[in-house]
């Protein structure tokens, strides 16, 4: 089924989140898709919901800005019904329900990520279809399925925080140079106990991989003396 309808605004994207001792590192790339046209380069695709609660958005921008800003107004109301800060799990619930919900008219992919004092650092995932999970990382968008297998083959548990940024950083930078519908730069979020942390990587500064290393060989020939001279494609 074409979730997208006709020149609707795309995240066709690359976003993750990842949980580490004391906090969570949320990050995604920055491009937004309308068909093959790049609506804008520079998107923040990482969303403030509550204090230390961000959320990651795929599919549809129309959508996934609608249902954000929803949970937002909900916590920000029980913030002051109850007198207490929101736990991730009731973000990730609120979000999993209006997800749930309304399935067959969004489109709409969210990773939700923070720390509370109840858990601590916790990443819950809520693919299309309104599922919910807890990971210990989670990626989505269009890019995600480049890297699956990186992420299984190097994630390890017990990285502290520039182990986990740099993890992160290296993730999306991959994804972003397989997948066409991302790009930009990179925005991440370092969430802890004390606060929000906001970092962000140019798009000439990212990580590269195989980019610029293709080396062409010699072709095997019985017809010529020619030496053939390897070329570096940039």
């Amino acid at each position: 089924m074409q979730r997208l309808k006709a020149g609707e605004v795309n995240l066709g994207t690359s976003i993750m989140a990842v949980q580490f001792e004391g906090g969570v590192v949320v990050g995604a790339d920055s491009r937004t898709t309308t068909g093959s046209y790049i609506a804008n380069r520079v998107t923040d695709k990482l969303t403030h919901i509550h204090d230390r609660i961000y959320c990651c958005r795929s599919g549809s921008a129309a959508d996934t800005q609608a249902v954000a800003d929803i949970v937002h107004y909900y916590l920000q109301t029980y913030t002051q019904f109850r007198g207490e800060r929101p736990t991730v799990h009731i973000a990730a619930e609120t979000f999993q329900n209006l997800c749930y919900e309304n399935k067959d008219a969004l489109s709409a992919g969210i990773i939700v990520a923070g720390w509370d004092k109840e858990v601590g650092p916790s990443v819950y995932n809520i693919p299309l279809g309104g599922g919910l999970f807890r990971q210990p990382w989670a990626i989505g968008g269009s890019g995600s399925t480049y890297v699956y297998g990186y992420c299984d083959a190097t994630y390890q548990e017990g990285w502290g925080r520039d182990q986990t940024v740099e993890w992160v950083k290296n993730t999306l930078s991959l994804a972003m140079s397989r997948d066409g519908s991302s790009g930009g730069v990179i925005r991440m979020a370092v969430i802890t106990e004390g606060g929000v942390e906001r970092l962000f990587v140019p798009g000439n500064e990212l990580p590269k991989f195989w980019e610029g290393h293709e080396v062409l060989g010699k072709p095997v020939t019985k017809h010529t003396n020619a030496q053939v001279v390897p070329m570096v494609v940039e």
